[in-house]
């Protein structure tokens, strides 16, 4: 604090003290120091995710600019010499098994998570709540073997594409699960205070104005999901059985092919052709799933609650 002269009184008078002081060379050091550490980190974890990029594009942009790749026939061809058949087959499977395992999986843990936000006082919640934490960080191979033991084994039901869309549904629910909760613990409670002051019963409360107000984030969730469950491989080479040579939109019925069974198959054949399909297969899974998440952004965008 500085002190200066009154002249007319001759006291002294105390001026204001500095609002700001220069910052000191170490506290710059350090904030330049962890920007560039952040730079570094940034640029390491980057530098994988570029080069498989341009390594899956460069490798499968040839099979995907032939004609014939997205509705011909790679399987009975020979891949010795013949690059011009295509994966209809696996695409058509891979989207099935995922229309299966959403069907049955979505419902289930949508109510869960409506369940775990809007009745928090319920004897189920802390153990619903636990099993599916659990669920969560179960490995797809663990998921596989349990379909592959009570059903394919124990049930006698046989290997199908149906058994891979009981495992997926097994991979799906807690992400889902967890998503629709932290959506629902967004809603503000003014909103359901609001409605039962209004003689609205909870039940209609969550529908009318609970889930509207969440479902942007709950779709969002849910395509994330799909697109995660649909590269999955331990499901598809142990519970698909052989993969089949033709289109197969019967799930029950085994041979059922699919994206990640495709690729493993034309990696396992060794011939010289072999490369031009699993990377375009790569290619082709790596495009619907970036499709996948670009639908989840402009859902989320286009069924936000509008604000001023």
């Amino acid at each position: 604090m500085t002190v200066t002269v009154d002249t007319t009184s001759g006291g002294p008078v105390k001026s204001s003290p500095t609002a700001f002081r220069e910052v000191s060379a170490s506290r710059k050091f350090r904030n330049e120091a962890a920007r560039v550490t952040f730079a570094l980190c940034f640029v390491l974890g980057v530098i994988p995710l570029v080069w498989l990029l341009w390594t899956v594009i460069s490798e499968g942009a040839p099979a995907l600019s032939d004609p014939n790749w997205w509705f011909g026939n790679a399987y009975g061809v020979d891949t010795t010499t013949q690059f011009g058949a295509g994966i209809s087959q696996a695409i058509i499977g891979t989207l099935i098994q995922a229309l299966i395992a959403t069907v049955i999986s979505v419902p289930i843990a949508v109510m869960t998570g409506i369940m775990l936000v809007e009745y928090p006082t319920s004897p189920l919640v802390k153990p619903v709540s636990f099993m599916v934490d659990i669920l969560a960080g179960v490995p797809s191979i663990v998921a596989t073997l349990f379909i592959f033991t009570v059903f394919v084994i124990g049930l006698s039901m046989g290997q199908s594409a149906f058994m891979v869309s009981l495992a997926l549904i097994l991979l799906m629910i807690p992400i889902v699960v967890r998503s629709t909760e932290e959506m629902l613990k967004l809603v503000p409670d003014e909103l359901r205070e609001a409605s039962y002051a209004l003689g609205i019963s909870k039940w209609r409360t969550i529908v009318k104005v609970v889930l509207p107000t969440a479902m942007s984030g709950m779709l969002s969730g849910i395509f994330l999901a799909i697109a995660r469950i649909m590269g999955e491989t331990a499901p598809v080479l142990i519970l698909a059985g052989p993969a089949s040579s033709q289109v197969q939109t019967n799930p029950f019925d085994g041979g059922m092919n699919s994206l990640p069974l495709f690729i493993k198959d034309m990696w396992s054949a060794a011939q010289p052709a072999s490369g031009f399909y699993y990377w375009g297969a790569a290619l082709t899974l790596i495009i619907i799933i970036a499709v996948l998440n670009l639908i989840a952004a402009m859902t989320a965008k286009f069924l936000a609650p509008k604000t001023k």
